[in-house]
């Protein structure tokens, strides 16, 4: 950019010594700034023998084209500081889906009764997807369900984290056939094997579950995966269907719960303790990221 500035202010005076004092700088370093463009050219752009200095004809033909070239540019770089303010002064959430859907609206309404928000950008993907998200610093915050005994790699590596609430994975069935409401068609609490609807390995829930089982042998060995599912939507569709046991969130099985289309699989020593927990960057942040985190903080 410096050649070509010089080049223009060389074109406009035609002295070397009144185009240098104009971009302040010794006259032997602008002479040899318009030596190197032209080397990297092809061509010489001014005749020398004249005075004052004449662009010739390949200087003539590369001026009005370089200014264009110039003007882009400058455009181009406007564009990129204001993209880059708008992106420091909005706020990039990822969140696992059911977090996505039912817990960060409410929280967010809640939010901006204390503070300007602005502009936010939610990234909604499995817990593996969001961990890859922070770890890129592609977003400021992850939204997720956490277990204390259950680390991620956001604990491994520090990164602060609050938490915002609770909630309970429960083991749920579809209602049995014929028989009385709150009967499971699957049970966790009898003798046979259980099918069992699982989340996937991407899951921080599927995570939490199967590290849950493993601390309980027997049952480990009665509870057979028949299917397994990316996210808690689909896996409740399952358990609906009556196709096996789920461990959802309640948040989520509630008002299946409440209006039957699900019954309890088990006894509440099936239910697995959640926090829902908000990470954060452990770097500085924009401002406003830094003014929510202080927020929630506390």
């Amino acid at each position: 950019m410096n050649w070509l500035e010089d080049f223009c202010a060389l074109a406009e005076t035609g002295s070397f010594s009144r185009a240098a004092e104009a971009r302040a700088i010794a006259q032997p370093a602008f002479s040899r700034h318009i030596r190197a463009l032209e080397e990297w050219v092809g061509a010489d752009l001014f005749d020398r023998s004249t005075h004052p200095t004449e662009l010739t004809a390949a200087g003539q033909k590369f001026l009005p084209l370089l200014k264009q070239v110039m003007a882009d540019l400058e455009a181009a770089r406007i564009k990129a500081m204001a993209a880059h303010a708008q992106h420091g002064a909005s706020l990039r959430f990822a969140a696992t889906h059911l977090l996505a859907l039912s817990f960060f609206p409410k929280w967010l309404t809640r939010l901006e009764a204390d503070m300007e928000v602005g502009a936010i950008q939610m990234m909604s993907d499995s817990f593996q997807a969001c961990e890859d998200l922070m770890a890129q610093r592609r977003v400021q915050f992850l939204l997720c369900h956490r277990h204390p005994r259950v680390a991620s790699r956001l604990d491994e590596f520090a990164y602060p984290k609050v938490c915002l609430g609770t909630d309970v994975l429960v083991p749920v069935s579809a209602p049995a056939k014929g028989g009385a409401p709150d009967q499971p068609a699957h049970t966790l609490d009898g003798d046979g094997a259980v099918p069992f609807l699982a989340y996937g390995t991407t899951s921080g829930l599927g995570r939490i579950v199967a590290s849950q089982l493993r601390h309980q042998p027997v049952a480990a060995e009665r509870i057979q995966p028949t299917f397994v599912g990316p996210h808690a939507t689909l896996l409740r569709s399952m358990a609906v269907q009556g196709r096996g046991v789920a461990w959802l969130p309640d948040m989520l099985a509630r008002d299946d719960l409440q209006q039957g289309m699900l019954v309890r699989a088990g006894g509440p020593q099936w239910d697995i303790p959640l926090e829902i927990c908000l990470f954060r960057q452990p770097t500085d942040m924009a401002p406003v990221a830094e003014k929510l985190w202080a927020l929630v903080h506390g």
